[in-house]
């Protein structure tokens, strides 16, 4: 017993090729996700020192003193703000802000 299958044969090399690259990247894709291999860690949970405000601190000493030395302080100070809900003229001494310690 023999068996007749149909044959098939590649019409457009272009297509095909497309087609199987296309396919690569998505099994890829699917497995990466599948097994985690796509999350990053330190991404997904910021790093945060908590500084107490002291009477005469200022929104831009703390993010000069405490952000990142390869920011600019405006950006730091902009992230303190968001994270912190506050504003430059609302912080008070004994305050506990959040600063980021990296972006």
């Amino acid at each position: 017993m023999t068996f007749q299958g149909k044959k098939y044969r590649i019409k457009n090399r272009f297509r095909f090729i497309t087609f199987m690259a296309l396919m690569v990247v998505i099994t890829v894709f699917t497995f990466g996700s599948m097994f985690g291999l796509n999350e990053s860690d330190s991404l997904s949970t910021p790093a945060y020192i908590e500084v107490k405000v002291q009477p005469g601190d200022t929104l831009w000493d703390i993010a000069d003193a405490y952000g990142p030395d390869d920011v600019d302080v405006r950006r730091v100070i902009y992230e303190i703000c968001r994270i912190n809900h506050v504003t430059a003229d609302t912080i008070v001494p004994g305050q506990q802000i959040l600063v980021p310690e990296y972006f």
